[in-house]
């Protein structure tokens, strides 16, 4: 009987994206994948080391599965991902329980890993160049089989001061046009219709291997490709959003009007303490020039609250810039402090209480934002990809082209007929519920 092996991937997309290469990896040599990992014989967790909140989240994911562990349901546990790397001495010691931990520059060691684990070796640590991990290969989709995320590239140059992915991941850079096209139209022979473009910052995409932005070409190419119907890009840095990629983004039907551009705050004295450019005069100018060029576009950004010396002056003027603005999409964390970053060493840290409420009051005010825009939605007719069915509320749920997968909120409806998991229909507006919109299918 085959070795069972469970995965369970924390954090974002890009870390679920080096979770499936894994998962092909070991059912290519004959382990049996099962989708719950309580039912496995090792459990594989692929952790996210990126903010506190984070870290203690895979911190109790992995001792959950020691505690199966001991109890004998589950026979070897192994850490994987961003905690691993990060903290590549601590991990072992601080949970002796575990079998491996592997950095995700041997990721592609797993299956070597697991073999010597059931040979008996234990405390298998694994570590390599962070450069060494493979952005391109293979993979078993681990989302809904109608869309998939798109990896164009590893790692980040930018070093903002107060973010630890270069500390964890490397120098950034691009997968060839090449290979990232011949993916998606593998994806899409086998029923992707959806493709979410992901990288620590897409718009940097092409700098490096062809010496100038290609983010809008390849976005073009991607368009060219039969079966696909909806294409996001995520993680947009504003600084280099292009004429070019608006014109794009505007010009080609398959691309959904929707950018994602990190903003993190507006005052032009804390991005300049952030190591980001811009101020909010800069921004206020971006948006609009965005909103001109695509008609009908949704803005989603994030925001932060309490970076070391924020005044309650600068806070007022990103709430205000946040107000004004009416982001349709956003999202807003209190600053963490991660050791080994240039900000946590700033002398004028922000007590954690201010940085918590501050951000209560930011996402307290979006709400507002967000209840007017969906309410504008009532009586307008969407098309929807259907999800599922909810068997509590008896009804369909599914997303709008306005929502991004596992992010964003849900269009929740009525049908008449079944309908198939990734099947696209109109669905008129009917009723709003929080950050959710309720619909029937017309």
């Amino acid at each position: 009987m085959a070795t069972r092996v469970g995965m369970v991937s924390l954090g974002c997309a890009k870390n679920q994206v080096d979770a499936e290469r894994m998962l092909y990896m070991l059912k290519g040599a004959g382990f049996e994948i099962v989708a719950d990992a309580a039912l496995s014989d090792v459990v594989i967790v692929n952790t996210c080391g990126f903010i506190e909140a984070a870290k203690q989240e895979a911190i109790d994911t992995i001792l959950e599965f020691c505690t199966l562990k001991e109890e004998g349901r589950i026979k070897a546990v192994v850490c994987t991902g961003c905690l691993a790397e990060r903290y590549r001495d601590e991990v072992l010691k601080e949970i002796p329980e575990l079998d491996a931990v592997v950095g995700i520059g041997c990721n592609g060691d797993i299956v070597q890993v697991i073999r010597d684990i059931f040979a008996g070796d234990t405390e298998i640590k694994r570590f390599g160049e962070k450069e060494a991990l493979d952005i391109e290969g293979e993979r078993i989709l681990s989302t809904q089989p109608f869309y998939a995320y798109l990896k164009i590239a590893e790692g980040c140059d930018n070093c903002c001061t107060f973010c630890a992915i270069p500390l964890i991941r490397g120098r950034f850079r691009s997968r060839t046009m090449e290979d990232i096209v011949a993916e998606a139209e593998e994806l899409a022979s086998k029923g992707v219709t959806e493709l979410v473009v992901i990288a620590q910052d897409t718009t940097r995409y092409g700098e490096d291997n062809y010496g100038e932005k290609k983010l809008p070409e390849l976005l073009r190419r991607l368009c060219r490709i039969e079966g696909l119907k909806w294409i996001r890009t995520l993680y947009c840095y504003p600084e280099r959003i292009t004429d070019e990629l608006l014109d794009t983004i505007a010009s080609e039907e398959k691309l959904v009007k929707y950018l994602d551009i990190p903003l993190q705050h507006c005052n032009g004295d804390i991005l300049k303490r952030m190591n980001r450019s811009g101020d909010r005069e800069s921004l206020s100018a971006l948006i609009k020039k965005i909103r001109e060029r695509i008609p009908g576009v949704i803005i989603r950004t994030t925001m932060l609250t309490g970076f070391p010396g924020e005044t309650e002056d600068q806070f007022s003027e990103l709430c205000q810039f946040v107000k004004e603005t009416k982001f349709e999409r956003l999202g807003c964390f209190a600053y963490s402090a991660e050791e080994g970053t240039p900000a946590a060493d700033f002398e004028d840290q922000v007590p954690i209480k201010v940085k918590e409420k501050r951000s209560e009051i930011v996402m307290e005010e979006q709400m507002f934002i967000s209840d007017r825009f969906n309410e504008a939605m009532i009586g307008q007719t969407l098309e929807v990809v259907t999800e599922g069915f909810d068997r509590y509320a008896e009804c369909w749920f599914g997303r709008s082209s306005m929502d991004a997968p596992e992010i964003d909120g849900k269009v929740f409806f009525t049908s008449e007929n079944k309908l198939r998991i990734g099947e696209y229909v109109k669905v008129k507006i009917d009723d709003v519920m929080d950050y959710d919109l309720i619909g029937t299918v017309v």
